[in-house]
């Protein structure tokens, strides 16, 4: 509870930052975020349209926030999630002649892997040579980038007449996934596998092993756990979740792959692991606050004349609010208890610290 108390007012401060800067503007704070409610949350269709922003970032979320856990960084949610959803593509257009309940898995399957095997880059280089993580993700980023726009536009490229721009063939409808009314049923997929990381996290002993190194990996490895295996696991189910993700993205909701569609998901799985204190229950409403704010934004641009950017400040704000937890808990006269569990992004740049 206290965690959700943090968040909400990280949350609630800038809002309250972003309704003045919509004031400096001459705009009506009431009429904006109205209008951002509307567009968000209005009708099914605006509430299917929500649903769709916030799918991949619960992923992208999952993905940083259980790397955390082990105190593993992952910024290369991004790179994994765009590798995911290029296979999952290629699978979705290239594999013909199966039934749906047998071509939609096996395409998520794949997205999956290839975001696993891509993450496990960094870990094998974390254990074994004492490269950090965050660099080895970063620049992972960048190939993963420049990989999917050549597959796009060269051997997967859509080769139809009509088509000028790089991106891949249209998945085949047995490779789509389903929508239920207005709830897309990756969104459904994702709440699952909420529920599945925290049930691992917290219910097994892999989990414990995850956690204790987290918080202290001499003491782990004190202890008798494999700190090397736990590391290279963990960086590999993250970039599963992210590959996941992407994999729902390419065949929930743009049918194919195309560049730039899925720019940013991955990076914004900080901030919904940020929000969410790091816990996979708490990624779920993170993800459908962001997704929110995005889907709403153009409907807020449109009634009450304000740029779309100021979705983009508000959302750095709470990122802003809930790194300066400090500052958060000298607002709220909070003093930290004994054994509260506290977010450490790393220890040390070698593979022994």
């Amino acid at each position: 509870m206290r965690s959700v108390l943090l968040s909400l007012t990280a949350i609630a401060l800038a809002l309250f930052i972003g309704a003045l800067i919509l004031l400096a503007s001459g705009v009506s704070p009431l009429v904006a975020y109205g209008a951002l409610l509307k567009g968000a949350f209005g009708d099914a269709q605006a509430l299917q349209r929500t649903l769709e922003k916030a799918t991949p970032l619960v992923f992208s979320g999952l993905a940083v926030a259980f790397a955390f856990k082990a105190s593993l960084f992952n910024i290369g949610a991004q790179g994994q999630l765009l590798l995911g959803a290029i296979i999952a593509a290629a699978v979705g257009f290239g594999v013909e002649g199966l039934p749906p309940y047998i071509h939609a898995p096996l395409a998520l399957l794949a997205g999956a892997t290839a975001g696993a095997l891509f993450a496990a880059i960094p870990g094998v280089l974390k254990v074994y040579t004492g490269a950090h993580e965050v660099i080895t993700t970063i620049m992972l980023n960048y190939i993963a980038i420049n990989l999917t726009d050549y597959l796009a536009d060269g051997p997967w490229k859509d080769r139809s007449p009509m088509n000028i721009v790089a991106r891949t063939p249209a998945i085949l409808e047995s490779a789509r996934l389903p929508t239920w009314g207005p709830i897309p049923s990756g969104f459904v997929i994702s709440v699952i596998l909420a529920g599945v990381i925290y049930w691992l996290l917290w219910k097994t002993t892999f989990g414990f092993e995850i956690r204790t190194v987290g918080q202290n990996r001499h003491a782990a490895r004190y202890a008798g756990i494999s700190v090397a295996k736990v590391m290279i696991a963990t960086m590999v189910i993250s970039g599963l979740l992210a590959g996941l993700g992407g994999a729902v993205e390419t065949q929930g909701v743009v049918g194919r792959y195309q560049p730039g569609f899925n720019v940013g998901l991955g990076f914004e799985g900080i901030t919904i692991a940020l929000l969410a204190k790091t816990h996979p229950f708490g990624v779920v409403p993170a993800a459908l606050l962001v997704g929110a704010m995005k889907a709403g934004s153009s409907q807020m641009q449109f009634a009450a004349d304000v740029a779309k950017e100021i979705i983009d400040v508000i959302q750095a704000l709470m990122l802003f609010f809930i790194s300066a937890e400090f500052l958060l808990r000298r607002m709220l006269r909070m003093k930290e208890e004994a054994g509260e569990e506290k977010l450490v992004l790393s220890t040390g740049w070698g593979s022994g610290d």
